[in-house]
């Protein structure tokens, strides 16, 4: 089902990416970490519908996105970041696989982490949070979405890896099979995994072969 919603407003996050609050639809319902397809009610962009990933709480009175901006004139994201209050989305109902299953460790890719961010804000709601552990990698100290926050509700179990800045404060590597088997103690316990699409594939590879069930590991598929 559509529903045609205003922008309440926008801000900047980082350097590209934005964050995006919007009315929510009466009853409006889903589950931390599921998306929806939305789309820009003008007529040249309503057909052209996306998967955003909802990044506040069920139980919040808006509808909150946390986008990243691409620097392509003709894409969906760069039209959405020019735009401002009061311009209307069109969002379909919640849908995606991923969910919070239990304890475990949640690794990301850039954008990726947009998944897991209403989980974590819902866990850290619930003081939940214990025997958790976030793999963030990143290209550049900058790029890190939420940086703060994450910190601020992780402590210690927030690890950054930056991949392209040899000045960062942060670890360096590359999350791979080395990187997994140096950092993770329990292969049995839950893996969440969101990022471009070739490393959520080498990732999820790499822990089926250290000894992780297939079924412990959840992505969008």
């Amino acid at each position: 089902m559509d529903h045609t919603v205003k922008i309440i407003f926008t801000e900047q996050v980082t350097h590209n990416v934005k964050r995006f609050v919007i009315e929510k639809p009466e009853g409006f319902q889903f589950v931390p970490g599921q998306a929806t397809d939305l789309s820009i009610n003008e007529p040249e962009w309503k057909d052209n519908k996306h998967p955003f990933t909802f990044t506040c709480l069920n139980e919040d009175p808006y509808l909150e996105f946390t986008i990243k901006i691409y620097d392509n004139p003709h894409g969906v994201t760069n039209h959405l970041g020019q735009l401002s209050a009061g311009a209307e989305l069109i969002i379909n109902d919640a849908w995606g696989a991923i969910e919070y299953k239990g304890p475990g460790y949640f690794i990301a890719g850039g954008a990726g982490i947009t998944p897991f961010i209403a989980i974590l804000r819902q866990l850290n709601k619930q003081g939940k949070l214990d025997g958790n552990i976030l793999f963030f990698s990143n290209k550049t100290d900058r790029d890190i979405i939420l940086r703060d926050e994450l910190k601020a509700i992780l402590g210690d179990n927030a690890h950054f890896t930056i991949t392209s800045q040899k000045d960062s404060q942060y670890d360096q590597r590359r999350i791979n099979a080395n990187f997994l088997k140096a950092e993770i103690k329990d292969f049995t316990r839950h893996f969440y995994v969101c990022g471009p699409d070739q490393m959520v594939a080498d990732i999820n590879e790499t822990l089926e072969k250290l000894g992780a069930k297939p079924d412990s590991v959840i992505f969008e598929k």
